[in-house]
């Protein structure tokens, strides 16, 4: 495949759907010659080494293939270290265990509904119908199950809780690639680009032995460090390096309607793109629906704006409370919503603020309205019903988090309204009416103006009182590479791209928008079973 960088660039636009995108695109060299000489063959060349990659990387050398995983950073693991991974699981041990009926079929009926119908139904039902599998490859390696829950969004008890979540997952996988001599790991390892001949992909272009530096713009451009090798993979690339939510050039570019509305990050340092950015070069088509995984849980200073320069500089706090459905103000000091929904619907109202903004005001009773919120999933602060533990319970919260916050100025702390109001930088008199009218509709039992359910109703009359700038907090990006159900890369006119596959957070057509999360453990069911089905199809092909 004798291709030109002009003629890559333009591939590449083509896949983004963008024009002049080239200097989003350029890797750090030049395209390897066709047919230069790898340093050494593997079957598999798996990128990234977050819940998916280990999935696949684990499964294709239980399979028996020569496999190499390879890893950016000098340690493993990806956004899924800290992750919880709820896993919604479709016929798990647990679920036959206690005689519960469930089908694939309403597993995504239910995504569906809590996704306003923009998943991709085909590619959830691929999810769905393989999530036992995957489940049973995690337990043959050490992988326990503390829960089974119904959640949120679920028709069925299926939402399995590993102990010691997302990290715990990664620890059990990782202590099992003892087991496989055919599985050679490196880390400090970069992919610089995708090998191409006219078969399609062939292997990777890397550089060992690499010094990641995230004080760097730009890991491509800036960063010379390591030795370059070629390694080839005769059965396929995987990708899965998670996605681009540190490059906030290639977000600016994409979904800069969500760069202005957040204003912290939870993404792994090591997530600028590069795999996105290898599969475009190579002739991959990008999502056109450009989209991220966020939480409304990030305070800032009254005197702060979200976006790109509040995340590098760190100066924000992680407000956990901040999807508790507190009385939610606008900067005119009007409450504008039912704060009862997903934790990325106030963010969406932000993009509409003058400010991208919103104010969250509770008082000193919280702990009596959370639990009597009774949230679902991540959010939820007390104990469910069967009793599992929430991910932060309240006493971190109110011993912890809570006090730091109004310590360092990101919560501020009054004992009258008037005081808060203006700590905040609001209207007095907006702010006063808003409250007074949220009480009376506590008292009256019945959310006459917006329809917030009655059990998820407050009052704020025990000072002394709080109130915060409240925007979002981003995990990772959800837009990534066509692909269809054997997680083939397609290219601009719906072509499998021989020898690339792409999963993880690098991986689209799945999401739309936001991210379903009134349906717990979608994201995890999607990564770590797309890895076990492309590890599996590769290594038996």
């Amino acid at each position: 495949m004798q291709t030109s960088r002009r003629s890559f660039l333009s591939r590449a636009a083509a896949g983004l759907g963008l024009a002049g995108s080239g200097s989003l695109l350029v890797p750090a060299a030049q395209a390897a010659e066709s047919g230069a000489a790898f340093d050494e063959i593997y079957d598999i060349v798996v990128v990234g080494s977050g819940i998916s990659g280990t999935m696949a990387a684990l499964v294709a050398a239980r399979s028996g293939a020569k496999t190499l995983l390879i890893e950016k950073l000098n340690r493993l693991g990806g956004t899924s270290r800290y992750s919880a991974l709820d896993f919604s699981c479709v016929g798990s041990d647990r679920q036959k265990a206690e005689g519960i009926e469930d089908t694939p079929e309403a597993m995504v009926d239910d995504m569906s509904k809590v996704a306003g119908g923009l998943a991709d139904r085909e590619r959830a039902l691929n999810v769905a119908r393989n999530t036992a599998r995957a489940q049973k490859v995690m337990a043959d390696h050490g992988v326990k199950w503390k829960n089974l829950l119904k959640l949120g969004g679920h028709s069925a008890k299926r939402c399995l809780i590993a102990e010691g979540g997302g990290a715990g997952i990664l620890r059990s996988l990782w202590a099992s690639f003892e087991r496989y001599p055919n599985l050679t790991v490196m880390p400090s390892t970069k992919l610089d680009e995708l090998s191409l001949d006219e078969t399609g992909v062939t292997g990777v272009v890397v550089r060992t032995h690499y010094l990641f530096d995230a004080s760097l713009a730009s890991d491509d451009r800036d960063n010379k460090s390591g030795a370059v090798k070629r390694f080839g993979a005769r059965q396929g690339v995987i990708m899965a390096t998670g996605g681009y939510a540190r490059n906030y050039k290639m977000i600016e570019a994409l979904q800069p309607w969500n760069l202005r509305i957040v204003g912290r990050t939870g993404a792994m340092p090591g997530a600028r793109g590069d795999g996105i950015r290898a599969c475009l070069w190579a002739g991959a088509k990008m999502d056109e629906t450009h989209s991220m995984m966020m939480f409304d849980r990030c305070a800032i200073r009254p005197d702060q704006k979200p976006g790109r320069e509040t995340i590098e500089s760190g100066d924000s706090g992680f407000f956990w409370m901040g999807s508790q459905p507190w009385l939610k103000l606008d900067s005119d000091g009007k409450r504008f919503m039912n704060e009862s929904g997903t934790y990325e619907n106030v963010l969406h109202s932000n993009e509409y603020h003058k400010d991208h903004a919103h104010y969250t005001l509770f008082d000193s009773n919280w702990v009596k309205y959370a639990e009597a919120f009774k949230m679902h999933g991540c959010s939820r602060m007390f104990p469910f019903e069967n009793g599992a533990e929430p991910n932060i319970p309240w006493q971190v919260v109110e011993q912890k988090m809570l006090p730091e916050l109004v310590e360092k100025g990101y919560v501020k702390k009054a004992d009258t309204l008037e005081d808060l109001a203006h700590a905040l930088g609001l209207p007095v008199d907006a702010v006063e009416a808003s409250v007074n009218r949220h009480n009376e509709l506590y008292a009256k039992g019945e959310d006459v103006d917006f329809g917030k359910e009655k059990h998820r109703l407050s009052a704020i009359d025990k000072p002394p009182f709080y109130g915060a700038k409240n925007v979002g907090w981003m995990l990772c990006t959800m837009d990534g590479i066509h692909i269809n159900t054997d997680l083939n890369a397609m290219d601009p006119d719906g072509k499998p791209i021989p020898g690339l596959y792409v999963i993880g957070n690098d991986s689209g057509c799945y999401f739309a928008n936001e991210y379903p999360n009134l349906a717990t453990g979608m994201a995890c069911g999607r990564t770590v079973t797309f890895g076990r089905i492309v590890g599996l199809k590769l290594a038996r092909s």
